[in-house]
């Protein structure tokens, strides 16, 4: 019998001075059965670092024509592609093709850095590929953050990025690879 995801739901303050964004949004989050609970938690921080109330998760991992987060317009039009992990180049570009704008959240950081040694130029191709690298520090940080119920708060401002969860508050070490054009 096969494993069911997991729920968690989080309750997210999110106040961005870098965008101009401030909200308050009630997020359900399915954590598959082999995704691990950092890998889910950074989905909630790629959901945070570009928040807006049309940006959803998707099937994920269940599905591989969708990536983890993405933003349709009206029109069907995909303006925000998010994907976490070290895809391939055929992934990259179908990113960077079918979106307006996509985003890299890459972690796991020796892994990360031969990936992206062997990817950098294929990926400066893309004028609206944003490349991210999250540290393996704040991947630990944010597997500590994970209950099935959270109250989470972002502050964004200057590029720093802080989570707070009740007591406990970690500045988010992500730093830029590349940035769309």
């Amino acid at each position: 019998m096969a494993q069911k995801a997991t729920i968690y739901k989080a309750d997210i303050n999110l106040a961005n001075m870098d965008l101009g964004v401030y909200l308050d949004q009630s997020l359900t989050i399915a954590q598959h059965p082999s995704e691990t609970l950092q890998r889910m938690m950074l989905r909630i921080v790629a959901w945070a670092m570009h928040g807006n109330e049309q940006l959803n998760f998707t099937k994920g991992l269940c599905d591989e024509d969708e990536p983890e987060l993405w933003q349709v317009n009206y029109s069907d039009e995909i303006e925000l592609w998010i994907d976490l992990g070290l895809p391939d180049e055929k992934r990259l570009k179908k990113a960077s093709v079918r979106a307006q704008h996509a985003v890299l959240f890459a972690y796991g950081e020796n892994a990360a850095a031969q990936w992206w040694s062997q990817q950098q130029t294929t990926a400066q191709k893309y004028n609206n590929l944003t490349i991210y690298m999250v540290s393996d520090a704040t991947m630990a940080a944010l597997a500590d953050l994970a209950t099935r119920t959270m109250q989470l708060q972002f502050s964004i401002s200057d590029g720093e990025i802080w989570l707070s969860c009740g007591e406990q508050s970690v500045l988010l070490e992500i730093s830029t690879l590349q940035e769309s054009k």
